[in-house]
């Protein structure tokens, strides 16, 4: 990758010189610690950052950005590392701004059904704060991730069928600027036509426009019934099917995951479980009790018509956490099959009416190469994973693996979807930018260029200026 305009080769030095001065041993040029802090856990390998700084307050992260932009020093914001697609990766060196000391749960206002927060608070630790009020956030993108990464990755996950998204589900953002301003973009009413919407610009960003640093969050009542079930099918289409009635019926599902067969054998030997190995719906309810009772019984009309069953059902709490603990371990439980190999995580999503086609040619496409690549999805809104293990010291499987990559995107951006559903751009899809917006990629780099005169925010990430 080409030097970006406006950084100067080896910039970082002097600012790690007084960026030490003011934070002591809150920076580390550890080469662990850098490497905890650029490397992640798939495809994308990236160089680390020359520095980590450990960061507190939003003061402290615009002191931060204030002397990396005097000294053209990239910032390359972090939280917990779970992203996949080589967003933390430092591929012009830069200081590392780790936000997950910021972890106050600053205000819950349960009456209004909102919340603010420091950029490294987890969804795990938000919600068990939350337990107590009756509330929860319901965005659950498996790891447990902080809700700053979540924000600027537009994060979504299981229950995104019912709750939407991060651009669904995020009232503001405070955001260091790259000249070290800090702004707030929006106020806690549920709805503004109070000039541009730099709310939704920031969501997805990905820290190229500036780094966040507290976020207000929407928040929903805890159901009065939760019912989740398992339910295994003939076939992937068959199970897709199903899932496409289900939505175009309006049934108000909250979780329907697609589990393939060769990921449910992995479920089966990693979490301890004992399904049937056939491609599987997971399926969670929210509701009263009248209310899930009736959902449940038109969803297994539906699985029936395609075949599905029998049904599992789970409506104890703990057993309903190890049917969805399983699904969240996927990547783990897939590794443990494949011992040593390395891996590619990606995902693409389309219109709900193409899920089932989109699915089976991926498939198909896979099994070709004679790949390891097993799927999932949360498949009520046309959104699937992939999973390729491969060997890095063969040319062969990279070869195969890059391959499959193009032909995904390709095949997503033919059926009117995109190329990334959830995961974002970071490094892994910038290159399919062009093809999924065409002109409209042009406006981003005037907006990036506009912000982040000098790109010093993250660069080398989302678009190229």
């Amino acid at each position: 990758m080409a030097e970006p305009a406006g950084l100067k080769r080896n910039s970082s030095g002097q600012a790690i010189v007084e960026l030490s001065a003011v934070f002591g041993d809150r920076l580390s040029t550890a080469q662990s610690v850098r490497e905890q802090h650029g490397d992640v856990l798939t495809w994308h390998k990236g160089p680390v950052p020359d520095a980590v700084v450990f960061a507190e307050t939003s003061e402290e992260v615009s002191q931060i950005v204030r002397i990396c932009r005097q000294y053209q020093a990239p910032v390359i914001p972090y939280g917990t590392g779970t992203s996949l697609e080589g967003h933390v990766a430092a591929p012009f060196g830069g200081i590392s701004v780790d936000v997950s000391r910021m972890d106050a749960i600053l205000e819950v206002n349960a009456e209004d059904l909102d919340c603010r927060v420091q950029a490294g608070v987890t969804r795990k630790q938000l919600n068990s704060y939350l337990r107590d009020t009756g509330l929860f956030f319901p965005i659950d993108p498996g790891a447990n991730a902080s809700i700053g990464g979540m924000t600027a990755t537009r994060a979504s996950g299981t229950n995104a069928v019912r709750y939407g998204t991060m651009r669904d589900n995020v009232m503001s953002v405070t955001v260091v600027m790259p000249d070290g301003e800090i702004i707030r973009t929006a106020r806690r009413a549920k709805k503004s036509a109070a000039g541009y919407d730099l709310t939704r610009l920031m969501v997805g960003s990905e820290g190229t426009l500036g780094v966040i640093t507290e976020i207000g969050l929407k928040l929903s009542a805890i159901p009065e019934s939760i019912a989740a079930g398992v339910c295994p099918f003939d076939s992937i289409d068959s199970a897709c099917n199903a899932v496409i009635t289900t939505i175009q019926m309006a049934i108000p599902i909250a979780r329907i995951e697609l589990i393939d067969a060769e990921t449910i054998g992995a479920f089966n030997d990693y979490s301890n479980l004992d399904l049937k190995v056939a491609p599987t719906l997971f399926v969670e309810f929210h509701g009263s009790e009248q209310g899930t009772a009736e959902q449940i019984a038109l969803f297994g009309e539906i699985a029936e018509e395609f075949g599905g069953g029998p049904f599992d059902w789970a409506t104890l709490e703990e057993d309903r956490n190890k049917l969805w603990q399983a699904r969240h371990d996927a990547y783990w439980a897939i590794k443990a099959k494949t011992p040593g190999m390395d891996y590619l995580a990606t995902d693409v999503c389309v219109p709900i009416s193409r899920l089932a086609e989109c699915v089976s040619e991926t498939q198909n496409d896979i099994e070709s190469t004679g790949l390891y690549g097993p799927m999932v999805g949360h498949v009520g809104d046309g959104n699937f994973h992939v999973q390729l293990a491969f060997d890095r010291g063969d040319d062969g499987d990279l070869r195969k693996v890059r391959g499959i990559l193009e032909r995904l995107a390709a095949r997503a951006l033919a059926m009117e979807g995109t190329c990334t559903g959830e995961h974002g751009v970071g490094m892994g899809k910038m290159k399919y930018l062009d093809d999924e917006h065409g002109p409209a990629l042009d406006i981003m780099r005037t907006i990036k260029r506009a912000i982040d005169p000098d790109n010093i925010m993250n660069p080398g990430k989302v678009v190229e200026v």
